[in-house]
């Protein structure tokens, strides 16, 4: 039977979320667990890549597994994992749901700290210098216009294509916080953290609103801004349609 898993985990200590042959990956420590609890190898397959030091407050991963899961399964799996990780559901899938392919949206935010603060610094890129949020949202609103984005790419990366269907890109203001939100199908290999420095460039002056425009067509990662430390990226949220559960 076909299971999904969501959870959240703090990045801090990983290496990403995908199996790297020589670092700790969530997605071992994730493997080793479940394989120990129901005494069987078992290989979860993640919604998605998360670079290292990123975030999740909701992540997916389906597996498959031969014979009934344990009651209480989820206070099981916390009790038997680190603090940084934590599992949210489990919910059985039709057989050929997949956590990657049939996910319709991801969701990211990007969260800077405009002041010092000592108890989110692992938690959020702090640039106390001042921002035109109102310019910024303007670039957003060029960014929607597009769906090559090639420009924000990490270069040499395997791809089929470098289209994404953005469907929101905007900021927002909570106290000393500004928060970046980006909803798309589909995400490319350091894309929102070239997006959130390109963004903080025009936000600081330092690039005109009308470059963004030159930038997207270039297709040229040279072109775009600087990309943003990864500590304060996270990935909140992931759609499936309801038909991947099983009835």
């Amino acid at each position: 039977m076909r299971f999904f898993i969501e959870f959240s985990y703090n990045g801090k200590a990983y290496h990403g979320w995908q199996n790297q042959p020589d670092a700790i990956s969530v997605q071992e420590v994730l493997e080793n667990a479940l394989s120990t609890l129901l005494k069987q190898k078992i290989s979860v397959m993640g919604a998605g890549r998360t670079d290292a030091g990123v975030h999740a407050s909701q992540m997916f991963a389906h597996f498959d597994f031969k014979g009934q899961l344990l009651d209480n399964i989820i206070f099981k799996l916390n009790s038997f994992l680190p603090q940084d990780i934590a599992i949210l559901s489990v919910f059985e899938a039709k057989a050929d749901a997949h956590a990657r392919f049939h996910a319709v949206s991801r969701t990211y935010n990007y969260r800077i700290s405009t002041q010092k603060n000592v108890f989110n610094y692992d938690f959020a890129y702090a640039l106390q210098r001042s921002l035109d949020i109102e310019l910024m949202n303007k670039a957003c609103s060029i960014l929607l216009q597009y769906t090559n984005f090639q420009c924000f790419s990490k270069v040499n990366t395997d791809v089929k294509t470098y289209n994404c269907n953005l469907m929101q890109a905007y900021w927002t203001v909570n106290n000393d916080e500004l928060i970046f939100t980006i909803q798309a199908d589909r995400f490319l290999r350091n894309m929102v953290r070239a997006i959130v420095g390109t963004l903080i460039n025009i936000g600081l002056g330092k690039m005109e609103l009308e470059k963004l425009h030159d930038i997207l067509v270039s297709k040229d990662r040279g072109e775009a801004g600087f990309s943003v430390p990864a500590h304060g990226l996270y990935l909140v949220n992931v759609e499936y349609p309801e038909t991947i559960k099983k009835n």
